[in-house]
């Protein structure tokens, strides 16, 4: 009985898992959505999935992340085993005295980078025989591309009074910037809805757009002068693309989307996190299978929920508790490797998987 895993389905990729189970040659790309700390509860499954699952695949398989889900699918892209584990106990051993400032936290992020990613890793991304790293960040328009507290603060009530009425309004505000692998451009790449550029990956950018796709406003500093990118503050992709509501694949395009996902509720903007009427749009989601922890999994881990940037205050001065907490709910993750793996092997997926919630219609924007 599977009772730790949950497996929702968009239209197209239902009825075809349903019929055909999944393979991993069936899969064309993987999402990876913001979250911080909660990515935490993925780990197990993300190693599961890259390498074992998709050993010897020769076909492209393109990765796409906003903020924490780029950086997990760059350290799973650097074709080296040891590191998303150097990722992870970077990131898990990370302290704070105090409530820290914005450069103190980006300090401390470029640290975890640098773990994780030097110059061979960077290259080997580059180079990865099938991988094909995209990463989303967000370009800012003044007022919101100041780092004067009050101007960025304004910037933020406007672009958050403008995305209550119509997401669209976040355009005012921000650009998305795509940073797409060199060796292939990704069945997303025409993706619209935003004013949008679209920058190639190379040795010389890809640090600095992994930086600026994790930059939270206020918690951490943007990132300007990124190479081969338009002059500008670049900042965190989850305030676009939270959860990553795009068109993954046209209709013509074969594959399926694999998302493993902390919840199973896809937040399209990170403005939208408390409008709950804001869901994704069916036509983006109609070749996506979402894999998350079910709810029972998550209440039965310590303090019923998966870790989040909370945690930093909750565990104020008693790093090791936090610690603790974390690397338990890493190794729990085990559990949902498990059942992935046995659901998928066995054929069962095919019995359990259910719809996804969507919006109907066909602007991705409302």
């Amino acid at each position: 009985m599977i009772t730790n895993l949950g497996l929702f389905a968009g239209e197209d990729a239902l009825a075809r898992i349903r019929e055909e189970g999944l393979t991993p040659a069936m899969v064309q790309v993987m999402a990876g959505a913001a979250g911080g700390p909660k990515w935490l509860v993925l780990y197990h499954l993300d190693r599961f999935i890259l390498p074992e699952w998709m050993r010897g695949r020769q076909a492209p398989l393109f990765l796409v992340g906003s903020s924490i889900g780029a950086w997990r699918f760059a350290a799973l892209s650097c074709n080296d085993p040891e590191a998303l584990g150097r990722f992870l106990d970077a990131y898990v051993q990370q302290r704070y005295h105090g409530r820290p400032t914005a450069q103190e936290v980006s300090e401390e992020s470029r640290k975890i980078l640098d773990r994780f990613l030097q110059e061979p890793q960077v290259e080997a991304i580059l180079d990865h025989p099938f991988l094909r790293l995209n990463i989303l960040a967000a370009r800012s328009k003044w007022p919101a591309s100041s780092e004067s507290a009050p101007l960025l603060g304004l910037g933020l009530a406007c672009t958050f009074v403008g995305n209550l009425f119509r997401r669209k309004a976040l355009g005012l505000f921000f650009e998305r910037a795509l940073f797409f692998h060199p060796g292939r451009r990704p069945p997303f790449f025409e993706m619209g809805g935003f004013p949008i550029q679209r920058i190639p990956l190379a040795k010389t950018n890809l640090k600095s757009a992994l930086m600026a796709s994790g930059s939270i406003p206020f918690v951490m500093e943007g990132v300007s002068e990124i190479a081969g990118a338009r002059s500008g503050m670049y900042r965190d992709g989850g305030l676009i693309d939270y959860h990553l509501d795009i068109p993954y694949l046209g209709k013509e395009d074969p594959g399926l989307v694999l998302y493993p996902h902390y919840t199973d509720r896809i937040i399209p903007g990170w403005l939208d996190k408390r409008l709950t009427w804001r869901k994704p749009g069916c036509k983006n989601m109609s070749k996506v299978l979402l894999v998350c922890p079910s709810r029972d999994f998550i209440e039965a881990l310590p303090h019923g929920k998966i870790p989040d940037r909370n945690d930093f205050q909750i565990f104020q001065g008693r790093d090791r508790e936090r610690i603790a907490y974390w690397k338990t709910v890493v190794e729990k993750s085990r559990i949902l490797a498990e059942e992935f793996h046995e659901v998928v092997q066995s054929g069962r997926i095919r019995h359990i998987v259910r719809p996804l919630p969507c919006r109907a219609g066909s602007s991705p924007v409302l």
